[in-house]
């Protein structure tokens, strides 16, 4: 199960050592973020925003929203606030920033907060995200519980992660890079040893797929369905309380 895999070899629940891998990468984070995704994942984000418009919503929260670029696109489908929340609070400082100098703050407030301990009351959003943030949790059953719980009736899911394709040959080119270039990349330019080695580690734990579909069915959403973006490397999941 992803909750096995962790950053770091030292001592240290998962949720502990995320936090601190992502304390420790924040500052380089964006810029590693679009390279190694050769700038990819900006169209998957735009979907996850044109999914959420149409359910008209009013508040979103974005859960595991790191430094804040979906929040940002979120802006796009008009809601009145959006909130994010990360256990990071170097993600959280550069994504204030990016907040502020977009002159979004009156729209877009950000917490430090843990995705299994949500700090808002029962049925307050329309519309939840996750953006590359599930297969972080350290109780993925717990935390999309809670997401649950802070959903409005008939209010709906989103979640954007890392899948693996299954078509030869983007199945091997992918697997390549994902293993073999990336972490020596992701090492030299954040100068963490261990991020970008913990990348390739936790999507390969993550139940990506039906797996994914049969436990938000088991929690209880309605209507859970995916569809694979860019040759499966990643899905975006579609969930209804």
């Amino acid at each position: 199960m992803s909750e096995q895999v962790k950053p770091y070899k030292a001592e240290g629940s998962k949720k502990e050592q995320v936090a601190e891998m992502f304390d420790n990468i924040s500052e380089r984070y964006d810029f590693l973020n679009h390279l190694l995704s050769l700038n990819i994942d900006k169209g998957w984000r735009r979907k996850v925003v044109k999914t959420a418009a149409a359910m008209n919503p009013d508040r979103i929260l974005d859960v595991a929203t790191g430094t804040g670029d979906l929040a940002i696109a979120l802006t796009k489908a008009k809601p009145k606030e959006i909130t994010g929340i990360d256990i990071s609070a170097g993600m959280l400082s550069v994504g204030q920033k990016k907040i502020e100098d977009r002159k979004l703050d009156h729209i877009i407030s950000l917490a430090q907060a843990d995705s299994e301990n949500l700090p808002f009351e029962d049925e307050s959003f329309d519309v939840v995200t996750v953006a590359f943030g599930v297969r972080n949790f350290e109780n993925l059953e717990k935390g999309l519980s809670e997401i649950q719980r802070v959903l409005r009736k008939d209010g709906k899911l989103l979640v954007l992660e890392f899948s693996q394709p299954s078509t030869f040959p983007f199945k091997q080119l992918y697997k390549f890079y994902f293993k073999n270039i990336l972490p020596g990349l992701g090492k030299m330019v954040s100068k963490d040893s261990s991020a970008y080695t913990y990348l390739p580690e936790s999507v390969d734990a993550f139940p990506y797929g039906d797996r994914f579909i049969t436990i938000l069915t088991k929690l209880g959403f309605k209507k859970p369905s995916y569809k694979e973006v860019t040759m499966g490397v990643a899905m975006i999941y579609d969930a209804t309380k």
